[in-house]
């Protein structure tokens, strides 16, 4: 049986409730959504706004009206600097990002909005008065990871955020491995904007994400079309989230990312979080323990994302993977992770890095597969 240690790419597997609450929707209301007052299609609509209103209360949104379904967390991402940023401006994120980020921000410096890179150490982490050096009066827009998909360093969000809001700047935080990872409430947390994808820790299904928008931003919509209400009127005259909803939505994915939540509920995010902290503090332990192993990223004792990355000798990261997968049935993850720049930081772009990544599901007996596997190679 596969050992699966890729959970930063996609949780897998997902609870008993999410396939049922898909297979649910394509069986009993696959009607579209908002487009016709006959039963099917009021429920579907309702089952939209019950997740809503779920992801709301996770994330400590007040009005639920600000929480915006996408195909994504990239999608979200896109939707927030593109429906903020136009030429003249400028952004501050960090020279570490994700391409879902960084692409994004290269398509607008092509049309003439200036990005600032602030570069981070070998770990990952950001220097809070590196980011404000940053700052211009024309500054739009901050965007910086939480969690980092290769480093697994947790960047100080709250005290960038505090330090932005003080001179007038948004922030938008990618929290692909973030959300249904560790608590957030954006009651609290000084963030503007919130990007989410539904298939990692929230438990979701792939295809479905969301973006949180705080009341005070004036995003543009970038997709216009139908949303079933007002059909008469423009699209950014449209409230939330009709305005930044156009066409139909992933009902069935929805429905599941819904069910996800669920479990986070039932069994309670903060014992979530720390079966896994648990798990990798253990796994990064004992990688560390073996001769010829690189382990990169936050020390021991620091805290860290649900994940390790690490290389063998000589070997390339795909080369490692491959044998995990090969000989040992363990699923990881190898290569640049989407996230080129984290790489550079940390001197492994010309061969990548091995990432392993615990879920909910994951046990100690998974970690000692991997680690026993993982010397056996190095032994090779």
């Amino acid at each position: 049986m596969t050992v699966y240690l890729d959970n930063a790419a996609s949780s897998c597997p997902k609870p008993s409730g999410v396939p049922e609450a898909v297979n649910e929707c394509l069986r009993r209301y696959c009607a579209n959504p908002g487009r016709g007052a006959h039963r099917l299609a009021v429920e579907a609509a309702r089952i939209i706004h019950r997740t809503r209103r779920k992801a709301a209360a996770l994330l400590g949104v007040a009005d639920s009206a600000d929480i915006i379904f996408t195909q994504n967390a990239t999608d979200a991402l896109n939707l927030a600097m593109k429906g903020m940023l136009a030429a003249g401006d400028h952004v501050v994120t960090s020279a570490v990002e994700h391409n879902a980020v960084v692409r994004p921000l290269r398509a607008l410096a092509r049309e003439g909005v200036e990005v600032s890179w602030v570069p981070t150490d070998s770990a990952g982490y950001l220097d809070v008065q590196a980011v404000v050096d940053e700052l211009r009066p024309q500054t739009r827009l901050a965007v910086f990871t939480h969690i980092s998909n290769v480093t697994a360093a947790i960047q100080p969000i709250g005290d960038i955020g505090t330090a932005l809001a003080e001179r007038g700047v948004p922030l938008l935080v990618d929290a692909a491995q973030s959300a249904g990872a560790v608590p957030l409430d954006m009651a609290e947390m000084p963030v503007a904007m919130l990007a989410c994808t539904g298939h990692k820790s929230l438990m979701g299904p792939q295809g479905v994400g969301l973006l949180y928008v705080s009341p005070r931003i004036g995003l543009r919509s970038v997709r216009q079309g139908g949303t079933g209400s007002r059909s008469q009127e423009d699209q950014d005259s449209l409230p939330r989230p009709d305005r930044y909803e156009s066409g139909t939505l992933n009902t069935p994915g929805i429905a599941g990312l819904g069910a996800g939540m669920d479990y986070i509920e039932s069994e309670g995010l903060i014992r979530l979080a720390r079966h896994k902290s648990g798990l990798v503090s253990k796994l990064q332990r004992e990688l560390m323990e073996i001769a010829g192993v690189k382990v990169y990223g936050p020390p021991p004792g620091q805290p860290r994302g649900h994940l390790v990355a690490f290389n063998v000798g000589d070997l390339t990261s795909a080369e490692t993977a491959a044998i995990l997968d090969r000989d040992f049935d363990i699923a990881s993850r190898a290569g640049l992770h989407c996230a080129p720049g984290a790489h550079r930081a940390m001197g492994t772009l010309d061969r990548g890095v091995v990432r392993l990544s615990v879920g909910a599901f994951n046990t100690d007996e998974d970690i000692d597969a991997a680690v026993a596997a993982v010397r056996e190679i190095a032994a090779r």
